[in-house]
């Protein structure tokens, strides 16, 4: 019974987070780790959740239009979240701010894309925020701390599935406001 139980468990785990099926890299190697400060597992919802659309009160309403970066409380400590509640991960292969998920990649970790200059806000660093022409579309990626960032595809607002979890080359983290990745 407990063999069955452990690869229900280890089926939920593999469909919540990696590589979509088909895209030629395989399911994600580690299993969803806890956070040994709260015990809660990456699926878990925030219980300090950043509020969706929040912006800071220092960026004045119309005057900016790129994407807002902030900070938020997670179950791995204090991460990078987008204006609504995204959470933002970065790619450890990517040791620049070029960008190298493409394709079936991109489609599973969509790059946090800007539109204008990208806006820090609440507990973020306006000097580690920046930006990347990717090479698919001329579209304008955010950087921080010299990292591209992307977002997990499957994930709800306020969500941190998918923080040290192994696809497409490399281990995918979650960014602190110092511009790192979080522990794994």
């Amino acid at each position: 019974m407990r063999i069955i139980a452990a690869l229900a468990v280890l089926g939920v785990v593999l469909a919540g987070c990696g590589e979509e099926a088909g895209s030629g890299s395989g399911a994600p190697s580690a299993p969803e780790p806890t956070s040994p400060a709260t015990g809660a597992t990456p699926s878990q919802p925030l219980t300090n959740t950043p509020t969706p659309g929040e912006t800071s009160t220092a960026v004045t309403p119309g005057k900016r239009t790129g994407t807002v970066i902030k900070a938020a409380n997670s179950q791995f400590g204090m991460m990078l979240f987008d204006g609504t509640g995204q959470a933002i991960y970065l790619f450890n292969k990517e040791q620049t701010t070029k960008p190298q998920c493409y394709g079936a990649c991109a489609k599973a970790w969509p790059p946090v894309l800007t539109k204008g200059t990208p806006i820090a806000a609440a507990g973020t660093r306006p000097s580690l925020l920046g930006t990347a022409k990717r090479t698919d579309g001329g579209t304008t990626q955010v950087t921080y701390g010299g990292h591209p960032l992307y977002f997990y595809a499957h994930e709800a607002k306020n969500e941190v599935k998918c923080h040290n979890i192994r696809g497409f080359g490399g281990l995918w983290l979650v960014v602190t406001p110092q511009g790192r990745a979080a522990a794994p």
